[in-house]
């Protein structure tokens, strides 16, 4: 039998371990993995394109334990009442061949890309960092939200949308958590949302070359936590902001990023960082108050493989339902594999 974890186990384990403990915990893990970067054997995804959207299949593996994450990305779903994003995903043993988890990663992917901005801005974003713009409001917001306030601790956000329900959303949601301290202004548009803040926030969704933030709205000292550009033909930013002198670009993967990244804008030798050189002290995520510093997150396999270990561990750690699917025959004898199908099949045959 195999672990199977679906979305009603997953809201357990958040609502068991709180979310601010989930949130520190998954963050840690994935710091743990960036740190063991050379064990990994990493590839860009797997991605077919279509006009509305994109499938990706994203692998990582250490040696000892194998992950993949099947996940789409379809902006115009949601005018169908359908998710942008949904996603499933295989942690096995590398031994065996033989797969020990099947997990939903909808969810998880949320959380686990909120956690990994927030541990990048930790090593990035000016000391005392209190004011994030959020611009995007939809289905990641909430997640970024809630990482940068309790990783953080980010205090005020500065929220725009094309969408005021969206906004209107985000707020809602927020507010029924009671987050201590939080204040929350909604802008006219995204250079207002930008306008004092010291973490600037894109998670938008739309697949196309999108102008979101411009030179003129970036101050010295900002950090911008750029989510939303994460696939070929997709950006938040305006080239000018990447070409700024004073810009330091960390990425997660580099030959990923220079496909999907906001610096597949740019030349081929555009000087950028990985992530696992930050965590491991290899290279440092800014060298004075004025600098601006960009995380072009588009998401790596390495942030799954490390999301899939942490829940099938709570999984077992924490008490509640703990669900297995028969999705590998358990056999007498292993090269008998038909002797599942033999005794069905003789009983038809008697019955016929």
């Amino acid at each position: 039998m195999v672990d199977f974890i679906g979305i009603g186990r997953v809201r357990e384990l958040v609502a068991r371990r709180g979310a601010a403990r989930f949130m520190a915990e998954l963050a840690a893990e994935i710091e743990a993995d960036f740190r063991r970067w050379d064990a990994f054997e990493k590839s860009a995804r797997h991605a077919s394109h279509s006009p509305l959207g994109v499938i990706e299949l994203m692998p990582a593996s250490d040696g000892r334990l194998y992950s993949f994450k099947y996940v789409n990305g379809h902006p115009k779903n949601t005018a169908e009442g359908l998710l942008t994003v949904t996603a499933f995903g295989v942690l096995a043993d590398v031994q065996s061949g033989y797969p020990l988890l099947l997990s939903e990663l909808t969810l998880t992917t949320a959380l686990r890309t909120a956690a990994t901005s927030a541990l990048a801005a930790r090593h990035m974003a000016r000391p005392k960092s209190r004011v994030m713009a959020l611009i995007g409001n939809g289905a990641q917001s909430e997640f970024q939200a809630l990482a940068f306030h309790e990783l953080l601790g980010v205090r005020e956000l500065r929220l725009y949308d094309v969408d005021s329900a969206a906004t209107a959303k985000l707020e809602r949601n927020l507010t029924r958590l009671h987050l201590p301290g939080l204040r929350m202004q909604r802008c006219a548009d995204a250079a207002h949302a930008a306008q004092g803040a010291d973490i600037v926030t894109t998670v938008t969704a739309d697949k196309r070359n999108a102008t979101i933030l411009t030179a003129p709205m970036i101050a010295p000292g900002m950090h911008l936590n750029a989510v939303g550009g994460d696939c070929p033909g997709k950006t938040e930013l305006h080239r000018d902001i990447l070409a700024r002198a004073d810009v330091r670009v960390v990425v997660e993967f580099e030959p990923q990023s220079r496909m999907e990244g906001e610096i597949q804008q740019m030349p081929a030798d555009f000087p950028v960082t990985e992530l696992a050189a930050l965590l491991r002290g290899a290279a440092v995520g800014r060298v004075s108050a004025a600098e601006v510093t960009v995380f072009d997150s588009v998401g790596f396999a390495l942030e799954d493989f490390s999301a899939l270990r942490y829940l099938r561990r709570i999984h077992h750690e924490e008490p509640g339902a703990r669900p297995a699917i028969d999705l590998v025959p358990d056999l007498d004898d292993p090269k008998d594999l038909f002797a599942l199908l033999a005794a069905p099949l003789r009983a038809r045959g008697v019955a016929a």
